[in-house]
């Protein structure tokens, strides 16, 4: 169930629902009153046990009911069988009914009355600010029979997975921005429907409403042109065989790679447009804001391939060039470069081709299976197994090389720190033969920076994400740059340079979770929060959200979210979070009691093993511990030992959690200039003058603190 206010009030990103029956009044005139009541209590019996079914909240109930849902896919999951079961109870009872629904994503603030004034006729709970008004004033436009949501919950509903029987067949549309009363801001109004339903159209006054919206784009418009932005979409697989749809994806995916990095044209990212398939090919250039779109098919039958392609504009509908190519399936890279050649072209793009590898199709279809989805050790081990044999019969692909060594360092992530030199070793061999024959492979160069030793190596770090920021084309190793900023304690930046990639690739769910880490820790928690949310649902294999989504209620004192959310955490792996779970605790129970043994288990554990990670004096910090994390520091190495309780994960050992905007504590002691410089940060922030955010934030000199600390020892890790 949804989280209750935690007090008088409280705040919280959540969806709002309104839902009512239209006419409700004309029931009456047309059936009496005792069968219009009796009409009225079996909606309400239905619009109450999809509630418990549907894991929502009554906040208040009066011509129609004010609900709240702690993600939009959850109120769409209500909205769709609300309708579906009100057309069984009108046909039923012989009597027309028709809804109508609204949906918003926003902050909500919920207040709690006191018991005297719920005695009075109060609600327990109730709704205020701006939310309640947004999601009135959709449900107001939606007439007979519509769910209209606002974009921000129409985003996350449709990333979602809707568990809708007919899902793959649900309409979708956006219908454009409207302007409402009481609203300051034009809010973009969108619609989902069930299966069969009718082309869906702008509810009334939707003319008028764009309009509105076209006068303030055109008074803003005095920038110069961001420039095109094409969506590659996946081509539709015409032969017989429904396996050959992961070679024509594979084609899609080499010709993104091959015209972003060719041109200067920027590119959608494979997962994003390859969500647009069959007849939604039609909504991708408005739901993806892109220029462009490239479409084709391709019919591959024997040793022949045969590609059909077209570049359409979309704002015009016009098609700037079409061709048919008809080849040897040995041939298809020449056909995968032609056609981005003449993508550039048409776009008015310089175009540098790559000389086109040469590999047999058997290990082409290989490689294009090893593409990972979850990142979870077992399946990432899986893929590496698969690319040591395409490397081994394409010595010369250098995408297959590249792509090899960027998953072994991320399964480096979750071996022994023993076997780590070894590994990182493989690793810059790998990358270094891809390096050899493409000179500005992506993962490649991310390989190179995952194995970077995290602490004492910041300058080598800083110039390798320096030549991934720099090189042409998109690529998956791209969306860490934000990532490995935060451990240079550059938070707004790394904000900045998440949320760019994000964009370029908005349905991917490792994307989603950088930008959602890089929120939470510039700060923006609620932000973060429907992210994490989604990502939850939406991807059960990964980790990394659950743990995240932990620490983000926690800050945000929402218990019962911890409650449900460590429910579901047993059913799934925290692997390197596990670690964590005992902050939350104490986060949530600061009593003498609990942080007394959060005092005494971190001495115990300096005592035992003679190491530390940052992470653990940051929380110790946080829970107002700052003398005794200092002195756990001063006792302690501060990395692994090299034992059975390392810490495992591409967040172990690493300083980001060190610049965390919402855990301050330990930096803005003057002793946290020290502890950077016997991690190397402060040698690197001396040498380059590329300062982290909290220089100008703590309660001290930090440039002269950090010049007073230069003569500390950097230690020698050995990892």
């Amino acid at each position: 169930m949804p989280t209750p206010a935690t007090g008088p009030s409280s705040n919280a990103i959540r969806a709002l629902l309104l839902c009512d029956l239209v006419a409700s009044t004309h029931l009456v005139e047309c059936l009496g009153d005792a069968a219009a009541a009796e009409l009225m209590a079996r909606h309400d019996r239905i619009a109450r046990d999809l509630l418990a079914a549907h894991g929502g909240r009554e906040i208040d109930k009066s011509d129609g009911f004010l609900l709240l849902f702690e993600r939009p896919v959850e109120a769409v999951r209500f909205a769709l069988a609300y309708q579906a079961q009100l057309l069984e109870l009108g046909a039923q009872s012989k009597t027309a009914l028709a809804s109508r629904v609204g949906i918003h994503l926003g902050e909500v603030v919920l207040r709690e009355n006191p018991a005297a004034d719920v005695a009075r006729g109060a609600k327990p709970l109730e709704v205020e600010g701006l939310a309640k008004a947004i999601a009135a004033r959709v449900m107001s436009l939606a007439g007979q029979g519509r769910i209209l949501m606002t974009r921000t919950a129409y985003d996350f509903a449709r990333r979602g997975a809707v568990g809708h029987a007919d899902e793959a067949a649900l309409r979708w549309a956006v219908h454009g921005s409207y302007r409402m009363a009481g609203v300051d801001d034009p809010v973009e109004v969108c619609e989902v429907a069930a299966a069969g339903a009718e082309a869906l159209t702008p509810p009334p006054s939707a003319e008028k409403a764009q309009r509105v919206a076209q006068a303030t784009i055109s008074s803003t418009s005095a920038a110069p042109a961001a420039g095109p932005l094409l969506a590659v979409l996946a081509f539709d697989n015409l032969s017989n065989d429904p396996e050959m749809q992961f070679f024509s994806d594979g084609v899609s995916e080499e010709i993104i790679q091959r015209v972003s990095r060719g041109s200067q044209l920027k590119v959608i990212g494979r997962t994003s447009s390859f969500q647009f398939r069959g007849d939604r090919k039609a909504e991708a250039a408005n739901a993806l804001h892109c220029t462009h779109v490239l479409d084709g098919s391709i019919r591959r039958a024997a040793a022949r391939v045969r590609v059909s392609a077209h570049l359409m504009e979309a704002a015009s509908q016009t098609t700037l060039w079409s061709e048919r190519f008809e080849r040897g399936l040995e041939d298809i890279f020449a056909v995968q470069d032609e056609i981005s050649e003449n993508i550039a072209h048409a776009l008015d793009q310089a175009f540098a081709s790559a000389p086109a590898p040469t590999v047999e199709p058997a290990v082409y279809d290989l490689y294009l299976r090893s593409r990972p989805k979850g990142y979870a050790p077992d399946e990432l081990r899986t893929h590496v197994g698969v690319l040591e044999l395409v490397t081994t019969r394409a010595p010369q692909f250098a995408a297959a090389w590249g792509r090899l060594a960027y998953l072994r360092a991320f399964l480096r992530f979750y071996q022994p720190f023993a076997e780590r030199a070894a590994c990182a070793a493989q690793v810059n061999s790998e990358a270094e033969r891809a390096l050899s024959l493409d000179a500005q492979n992506l993962d490649a160069m991310a390989a190179q920076y995952f194995v970077i030793a995290p602490f004492g190596h910041f300058v080598e770090a800083d110039a390798a994400l320096d030549r991934l920021r720099r090189a042409p084309g998109t690529g998956d190793g791209q969306r860490y740059i934000g990532w490995g900023l935060r451990h240079f304690g550059w938070m707004r930046e790394a904000l900045t340079a998440t949320e760019q990639a994000y964009r370029l690739d908005v349905l991917d769910p490792m994307s989603a979770n950088l930008l959602a880490l890089a929120r939470m820790a510039a700060g923006d928690i609620a932000d973060a929060i429907p992210m994490f949310e989604e990502l939850v649902e939406r991807m059960p294999t990964m980790s990394f959200p659950v743990a995240s989504l932990l620490r983000a209620h926690a800050f945000q004192h929402d218990w019962a979210a911890v409650d449900r959310l460590l429910a579901l955490a047993g059913q799934r792996q925290l692997r390197e979070f596990q670690d964590g779970l005992p902050f939350i605790r104490a986060k949530r129970d600061p009593s003498p009691a609990h942080i007394g043994a959060w005092r005494e288990e971190l001495q115990a554990h300096v005592r035992k093993t003679g190491w530390i990670d940052v992470s653990r004096l940051v929380y110790a910090a946080h829970l107002g511990l700052v003398d005794e994390a200092y002195a756990a520091a001063a006792a302690a190495r501060l990395g692994p030992a090299g034992d059975a309780d390392d810490i495992m994960g591409p967040d172990g050992y690493r300083t980001a959690l060190l610049f965390q905007a919402s855990m301050p504590e330990l930096r803005n002691d003057r002793r946290f200039a020290p502890l950077c410089a016997r991690l190397g940060l402060v040698e690197f922030w001396l040498g380059s003058g590329k300062w982290p955010d909290c220089a100008s934030e703590v309660p001290y000199d930090f440039h002269r603190a950090c010049e007073q600390a230069r003569a500390v020892p950097k230690e020698d890790f050995g990892f």
